[in-house]
């Protein structure tokens, strides 16, 4: 497969200009408006611009995040939010720039150090260039297959969101019965978690035996027990925080309200994290577990309406929470997890097959640039071309019209 392929370098093939003139002068976006502004980055489009001077549209291009390496690779007219980046230009007609930006895509970089990796670094990375015609093949099976796996990707995340609607129904199915309401601090001790010292990040904090859980190993549970924390209190840290017992129901309250998880083991929190320890002989605390996930939303909403949107322990307090008797928990707790039982397993599969996907997607494009990707009867069809020449007589070409700018 590799006959009549050629080393070669990304300045080789690409141009940079400076992103300067581009930069949107106002971050005032509007989706009304008409003009995409770029980041190099997974968000790419900032928002929308209505700026009509300096708008980029040599196309079609490839940005490139100076400091992170990440690209994308871009065929519409736009301008750039800062100057951290550089646009990438073909440095001749002959150059296939959607092959280039695959090729940039398994010729990844370490960025771990704080600088511009552009000019010294990515572009004298080498690579293996093939013949025009080989290059136009091995372009339209990745966007061919891309296609399919992105349908793929499109129908697992519909999946997700039906998982979720069916897991409120479930959930304002259980709670629908006729059950005195109590006052949630009548019925639990609520606190907030403490983390008094400042600055937070204080590394004497840290490094010793007791775990420390923060709002992201909460989430990551999804409603579950927490078994595993990454990060330790010192006994410093310890004497500025508080050690909460295992099975206590932590709730987050600031930023992505709403999320619980059980300790699986004696820990502390950060004040963006309060824990609920129900009186064992009013309240089961999975059923309270159940029901704080059923008014997420709620109290989501409660706290959009406060100035830096997080819940307190007064309003917690306050929260009135159905008491049906003990038994009766017991039962709606089993009927609920006999229910999401099945969720949890359908929900697994989908991530399982989702990074599945983005293993196949990389995969696609290192057979693409091992000379893989096309069969033999694709190749012997590229060979057959009335255009197929060898790629060292390609890139003389690039060259020398390059010499000619």
């Amino acid at each position: 497969m590799k006959e009549d392929w050629i080393e070669c370098c990304f300045e080789d093939l690409l141009d940079y200009e400076q992103p300067t003139k581009y930069i949107v002068k106002s971050t005032k976006y509007n989706d009304k408006y008409k003009t995409p502004v770029l980041t190099a980055g997974k968000t790419f489009i900032k928002g929308y611009t209505n700026e009509t001077d300096g708008v980029f549209d040599n196309l079609p291009t490839i940005i490139f995040d100076d400091f992170t390496t990440a690209s994308q690779f871009v065929n519409f007219q736009f301008k750039v939010k800062s100057s951290a980046m550089k646009i990438l230009v073909p440095t001749s007609k002959l150059v296939n720039m959607p092959f280039v930006y695959y090729a940039m895509q398994v010729n990844q970089v370490r960025s771990d150090t704080h600088k511009r990796y552009w000019i010294s670094v990515f572009s004298k990375k080498k690579f293996l260039l093939p013949p025009l015609v080989i290059q136009n093949t091995i372009v339209k099976k990745i966007e061919e297959l891309f296609s399919s796996l992105d349908t793929g990707i499109a129908d697992l995340k519909k999946a997700q969101d039906q998982l979720k609607i069916y897991r409120q129904a479930v959930l304002k199915k259980a709670f629908e019965g006729n059950y005195k309401l109590e006052k949630l601090g009548k019925v639990a001790e609520v606190k907030r978690g403490k983390s008094k010292h400042r600055p937070r990040n204080d590394k004497s904090l840290f490094g010793g035996k007791y775990p420390f859980i923060q709002t992201g190993e909460i989430r990551a549970t999804n409603g579950g027990v927490i078994k595993e924390f990454s990060k330790t209190y010192s006994e410093k840290g310890l004497a500025q925080s508080k050690l909460w017992p295992k099975g206590t129901l932590c709730l987050t309250i600031a930023a992505n309200i709403g999320e619980t998880a059980f300790l699986g083991f004696d820990a502390c929190f950060p004040d963006s994290v309060v824990g609920i320890k129900p009186d064992n002989e009013l309240l089961n605390s999975k059923y309270l577990n159940f029901y704080v996930q059923k008014i997420k939303e709620e109290m989501d909403s409660k706290a959009s309406a406060t100035a830096q949107k997080n819940i307190n322990v007064r309003i917690l307090d306050a929260l009135e929470i159905p008491i049906p008797s003990l038994k009766e928990q017991h039962q709606i707790v089993q009927e609920i997890e006999s229910r999401l039982s099945i969720c949890d397993t359908v929900e697994k599969d989908i991530l399982e097959s989702l990074e599945k996907a983005v293993a196949l997607r990389q995969s696609i494009l290192k057979k693409a640039f091992k000379g893989t990707l096309l069969n033999e009867a694709e190749i012997a069809k590229c060979k057959a071309d009335k255009d197929y020449e060898s790629a060292s007589v390609l890139l003389e070409k690039i060259k020398t019209e390059k010499k000619k700018k």
